[in-house]
């Protein structure tokens, strides 16, 4: 079991490595796919081998595999002016992937998934703000609200996979999610 748990994980890890890239230019912080992977990641593997998956991705991008947003990749894009929404997605996973885990009430899953987003937006805000020196009303209008309704829907298309496939997913890996 321990060996299938490792495969979904890495898995998971090119599953990210392959929708993170691609990526719809809106400002500084581009859309892209990544959130719907670390919702996936989280929502399908739970906290800890959603984060590790998470994690392993990182790792790829930092290394110079051209993972992040628009096929960048290398350790200054995690220190860049956008990198602490790359750490984000690490604390994205831990944290919808904890509530998930201990809510199993289907019309939970949007709203753990947003309290996950709402802590990536925090840390990915926060470091853009102290980047650029801007002020906090600057760094939302510019980091926030404009991805609101993106992030809306992949919310929903992660909640409608998760629900279909998470007991599945526990039964193949012997986990409890």
């Amino acid at each position: 079991m321990k060996l299938r748990q490792n495969v979904f994980t890495a898995l998971f890890a090119a599953a990210l490595c392959v929708l993170a890239p691609l990526a719809v230019p809106v400002g500084f912080v581009p859309v892209t796919l990544a959130t719907l992977g670390v919702y996936l990641a989280a929502g399908l593997l739970g906290p800890w081998r959603g984060t590790a998956a998470v994690g392993l991705y990182l790792l790829l991008g930092a290394v110079g595999a051209p993972v992040f947003a628009g096929f960048a990749g290398g350790v200054h894009q995690l220190v860049g002016l956008t990198g602490g929404y790359l750490w984000g997605y690490l604390l994205c996973a831990l944290t919808a992937g904890l509530l998930l885990q201990r809510s199993h009430r289907p019309v939970l899953v949007p709203v753990w998934l947003a309290a996950g987003t709402a802590v990536l937006y925090a840390v990915g805000t926060g470091w853009y703000w102290w980047q650029t020196g801007g002020t906090p009303g600057a760094a939302l209008a510019v980091c926030v609200l404009p991805f609101l309704p993106a992030d809306a829907i992949k919310i929903a298309v992660a909640t409608a996979l998760i629900l279909p496939l998470r007991e599945r997913v526990r039964r193949l890996l012997d986990m409890d999610l």
